[in-house]
């Protein structure tokens, strides 16, 4: 038997794993409904009473480890099984378990097998959206399979052109990952923290490639979470003698700077904290140019992140025109990058040519990365989540 609090749940020798599987979930189903419990499952009485919330939480762990003892099909010919309930990751969850130092060498290994355009290393394609006209937003869809490594996953994701000061979220994701031979979901993960930390890493590891040698100022336009991400990535990995933080609110830059706590110097306009930059992370909500070429140091580094729709812009055409760009994605950039459709920049190449030693990495030049997110690299990010995860519950 499985005792919890005096409530005794079906063992797995009661019929089979299955039957005590489905005996877990009615248990869960009464939960739900009733205010408290008495009920008997399998013969076995349940006492004393409990509330739905002290039930449901075992009975779903019984739930998913009776279903996940049972064989599959493949193991008993001529038979059909369910497919294990899919575990669910929180965002407090993800946040204990991705860290940069391990995530940044898996993506660097990803981006380099993208740009080599291998279908049995990666099949991804751009990003499908549906326009939600009503809310000023989009619905997206970021598919990736990864053959070789046995990866099938897809982000979903809601994103909004928000006014200033807008309480509502820009960006709302949930990233699934499945079994590739099944094609059941195995993981529904939060996507919050996926999203700001692999776009953070991507920014990092350009940074890595393309910045001075010697950089000492890091400058970030926007203050919202992906700022946030990109500060605490930028600062564990780099090194700044100076860090200055705009945002198109001052109260806004402000709890930034707090939230940094204090080490962050808060700037009255964009001009003003890109001026002498050497380092430039573009996070903005912005739609039309904030950042001006003529305000650029020669030689400067310019991660940007925000406007992701082909009519939206973060960069004046003097710095795209001027710049040498780079991208995640060639065709993800060209489809849906306004800095790069609108001011007719060429993508030079993408960081996995330079990873692969396919294209130079021209640090001497004023460079410009136009990132626009990738399945692969949420795939990446959730596989190394859900792998902590199961090795961190096979250890209770």
């Amino acid at each position: 038997m499985f005792l919890v609090r005096g409530l005794c749940l079906p063992s797995f020798d009661c019929g089979s794993a299955f039957h005590a599987a489905l005996c877990a979930q009615a248990l869960l189903r009464k939960a739900q409904n009733e205010p408290t419990i008495r009920s008997r499952c399998c013969g076995v009485s349940v006492a004393p009473p409990l509330s739905p919330a002290e039930v449901a939480l075992p009975t779903v762990r019984l739930l998913n480890a009776a279903l996940d003892s049972e064989p599959r099909s493949s193991e008993r010919p001529g038979t059909h099984t369910m497919a294990a309930a899919p575990v669910v990751i929180s965002q407090d969850e993800v946040r204990s378990l991705l860290r940069y130092r391990d995530l940044i060498p898996r993506l660097e290994d990803a981006l380099a097998k993208f740009s080599r355009r291998d279908s049995a290393d990666v099949i991804q394609p751009v990003r499908s959206t549906v326009p939600l006209r009503k809310h000023d937003g989009y619905f997206g869809l970021m598919p990736t399979y990864m053959e070789n490594d046995g990866v099938l996953c897809t982000k979903v994701l809601c994103f909004y052109k928000r006014q200033a000061g807008s309480a509502l979220p820009s960006v709302q994701s949930t990233v699934l990952i499945l079994d590739p031979e099944y094609g059941n979901v195995q993981a529904v993960i939060d996507g919050e923290v996926i999203t700001g930390m692999r776009t953070a890493a991507a920014s990092a590891i350009s940074a890595k490639l393309l910045m001075p040698a010697r950089a000492e100022v890091l400058a970030i336009l926007g203050s919202g979470h992906q700022a946030r991400s990109h500060y605490s990535v930028f600062t564990e990995i780099f090194t700044f003698k100076e860090v200055r933080v705009w945002s198109q609110t001052r109260a806004s830059a402000e709890r930034f700077s707090d939230w940094a706590g204090g080490a962050v110097r808060v700037c009255g306009s964009a001009e003003e904290a890109v001026r002498g930059a050497d380092v430039i992370v573009t996070v903005t909500r912005a739609t039309e140019p904030v950042l001006l070429g003529q305000w650029i140091k020669p030689g400067a580094h310019v991660a940007a992140v925000g406007a992701c729709r082909p009519d939206w812009r973060e960069l004046d055409d003097a710095l795209m025109k001027e710049a040498v760009v780079y991208a995640d994605s060639k065709e993800g950039a060209k489809a849906e990058s306004g800095d790069i459709i609108l001011s007719g920049a060429e993508v030079f190449a993408e960081l996995g040519d330079i990873l692969n030693g396919t294209s130079p990495a021209h640090r001497e030049k004023t460079t410009v990365f136009k990132s626009l997110g990738m399945g692969l690299e949420d795939a990446v990010s959730a596989k190394l989540v859900f792998d902590r995860w199961r090795a961190k519950n096979s250890q209770t």
